[in-house]
């Protein structure tokens, strides 16, 4: 079993967590890299720790949301909420499967390629909306939500994140919903889609690292969720003209971090 001095492990949190607050988001997409790169876990290892941590994150989020964006008014748009989740409920659960069946070295470079539509969707994806009108409407706005839905329930299930850097420009544009909203919106879809895909990962041999790592995750949850705090109180403060463009370019060069992974592991 590896074992990790607290300091990188609390640091490193607290540095995903403050980069996550910085944009609103959990910073799931930040830990994975390092769940591999720094810390060497495998690809199905790094990916079941990373969706543990984002629970966490995540179910702490909510309430702090709350003091912002009340709960009636996210229960208002209970239409985004069930929407949504009819298909990333689904789709959580079939990405867990593909990912526990797939070869550690197709994982890797799975994980390559979605870190890259990850920054993509950073530099594109928090362009500010003004008109909060649907897409669409009717049953094709609830079918294209579903199936939205279920390819956002894949992706966070693979990577073990929440997915709200998908979510979010999905509940804005396709639903016109306010951005403050969304956000809060997207973690209502999160935790359900979520604990979906941790279920599914619990019944694989590889959950068994949640044990063995209790005390990594720990630490890890405690620095990321202070991280996060932090990031929110300093959301604003740097322009994101400068920021966005920043934090994607970390996800590339991850990206390529990870990709190189399918070649220097076994299969």
């Amino acid at each position: 079993m590896q074992i990790h001095r607290p300091l990188p492990v609390i640091s490193s949190g607290f540095a995903v967590g403050t980069l996550g607050g910085l944009i609103g988001l959990g910073g799931a997409e930040f830990r994975l890299p390092l769940l591999i790169g720094l810390f060497g876990f495998d690809a199905l290892s790094a990916v079941i720790l990373n969706k543990a941590l984002s629970l966490v994150v995540v179910a702490s989020s909510l309430p702090f949301r709350m003091g912002t964006i009340p709960l009636s008014s996210v229960l208002e748009r209970w239409d985004v909420i069930v929407t949504l989740l009819a298909g990333s409920l689904i789709g959580a659960w079939y990405g867990a499967a593909w990912a526990i069946k797939l070869k550690s070295k197709t994982l890797y470079r799975v994980l390559a390629v979605l870190l890259m539509l990850i920054a993509a969707a950073l530099l594109f994806g928090h362009e500010p909306i003004t008109n909060n009108k649907p897409l669409m409407t009717g049953a094709s706005l609830v079918i294209t939500g579903m199936m939205v839905g279920f390819g956002i329930g894949v992706v966070a299930a693979l990577m073990g994140v929440a997915g709200g850097e998908l979510l979010i420009p999905t509940i804005v544009l396709l639903f016109g919903a306010d951005i403050k909203l969304a956000g809060s919106l997207s973690l209502a879809v999160s935790l359900p889609t979520m604990i979906v895909g941790f279920t599914r990962y619990s019944r694989d041999k590889g959950f068994s690292i949640i044990k063995q790592q209790k005390r990594f995750l720990l630490m890890m949850a405690a620095g990321s969720l202070l991280g996060a705090y932090i990031g929110g109180r300093l959301l604003g403060i740097i322009p994101t003209t400068y920021l966005l463009p920043l934090l994607a370019c970390i996800l590339v060069i991850s990206s390529l971090k990870v990709w190189k992974h399918a070649h220097a592991k076994p299969t």
